[in-house]
């Protein structure tokens, strides 16, 4: 989700898993300022949520900005027979990386559920 589609978002709706673990931040006062007047404009919805949200667009878009760094290894062919190949810069590490923790956080809860 990029930054500028959360108003739409959270016009429409919010949900979604929350993993258990609790960050806290210190914002400047011009976050803060910001921050109050997005809880003024959309009281339905918790200071806490709102920076939830904005963070997770946030990392989405840092995602995407990542730059493509071609490698040797063809991945693929497209469909006008261009070879397209494999990134060797930081999205595929940043993105085993995450898929890692999530499945750890995915084992830590299942380790936690009652049976």
């Amino acid at each position: 989700m990029k930054i500028r589609e959360l108003v739409d978002y959270w016009e429409k709706h919010a949900r979604g898993r929350l993993s258990r673990t609790v960050h806290s931040v210190q914002l400047s006062d011009a976050a803060e300022a910001r921050l109050s007047d997005l809880a003024r404009r959309y009281p339905v919805r918790s200071r806490e949520s709102l920076l939830r949200n904005l963070l997770s667009a946030a990392m989405d878009e840092l995602e995407s900005g990542f730059p493509y760094v071609e490698g040797n290894k063809v991945v693929a062919v497209d469909e006008d027979g261009y070879e397209i190949y494999e990134d060797v810069g930081i999205t595929p590490r940043f993105l085993a990386l995450t898929k890692q923790h999530m499945q750890e956080l995915k084992q830590k809860k299942a380790d936690q559920t009652p049976a």
